[in-house]
Parts: C-alpha cells; structure tokens; sequence
C-alpha cells in the first residue's frame, strides 16, 4: 500500500495552512515547539476529554490525525523542509491517546495532576527518543511521518503510563 498527501490542503493560504501547523506562536516562536505543542495538547486533553470513555477519544483522535497530516505535510512543502521543527500540530494532536483509559479516574489514588505530568513527560520521552522503531515512522512521506511517528509515541507513553500505574500499586 502506497500512502499518498491528501490533496486538499493545497487550496488553503499559506498562512492558514502553517499557521496551524505551527500552532501560531506556539511553534513559530517559541523554543522547544514540540514541548509546547504537546504542554498545549495537555491542555486540549483535559478540555475536551477528560470525561469521554476511551473509543470517541480514540475515533476523535484518529479523525483529527488525519487532518493534521494533510495540514503537516502541506506546511512543510510550503516551508521547503521535510519535518520543520517548528510544526507541533502533531504532538497536540496525539496527546489524548497517552491518556487512554484515564477518563475512568483509574487510578483513582492518583490526583490528576500527576496523570498530567508523567503523561506529558513520557510522551516527550518516546517523543524525543523514538525508541522501538518509532524513528523509522518519520521516514513516510511527507504529513504522514510527521504525524505517524507522534501517534505511535503517544501510545507507547500511554502503555508506559498504565505500566507506571500497575508497579505503583505493588508498592
């Protein structure tokens, strides 16, 4: 199976286009995009799923990928570059999927807080480090490696969290 660009973005102005991608300032001028783009995702995630089950966040999560790799991959076509490191639209995007199955409350000793921020932390871990063969994702083309390998970081955090969890309750 060949993955092809979305077509579509190509219609929107540039500005819109990495805009978006960048999360205005967020990416464009700030530094460490990535950090902040995924701080913002934490954010998202608490907004708008933190009383949703796991299924509509997951179907959610995978519409909006979908979109964010044809926003990605146009904004770095436009921006002459193959993964700027100034688009953090894909680490927003993803950041529900590292708390899968948190919605419940589980576990219910933790404060939410603490969720949060070993979320967050192992997210940019696998993020940064793209271990496991995450690294390999990036080299699909263009919005599909830019958001692949963010999707499956959030997912191999999201395991590490609930792994986190299990050892905590043995101590």
């Amino acid at each position: 199976m060949k993955l092809t660009e979305p077509t579509w973005p190509r219609v929107l102005p540039t500005g819109l286009v990495v805009g978006l991608a960048t999360l205005g300032p967020l990416g464009a001028r700030l530094p460490a995009p990535g950090t902040w783009g995924s701080l913002a995702g934490v954010f998202y995630t608490l907004v708008f799923f933190g009383r949703i089950g796991w299924v509509p966040t997951l179907l959610i999560t995978v519409a909006l990928s979908y979109l964010a790799v044809g926003i990605t991959g146009e904004a770095a076509k436009r921006m002459n570059k193959k993964d700027p490191g100034e688009v953090n639209l894909d680490e927003f995007i993803v950041m529900p999927l590292v708390f899968l199955g948190w919605q419940s409350g589980y576990p219910a000793a933790w404060p939410v807080w603490v969720v949060l921020g070993v979320g967050f932390g192992l997210f940019r871990l696998f993020d940064i480090l793209k271990p496991f063969g995450i690294s390999r994702l990036q080299r699909w083309p263009g919005g599909w490696g830019i958001v692949a390998d963010d999707f499956v970081a959030a997912l191999a955090a999201c395991g590490a969290l609930h792994g986190v969890a299990w050892l905590a309750t043995w101590w």
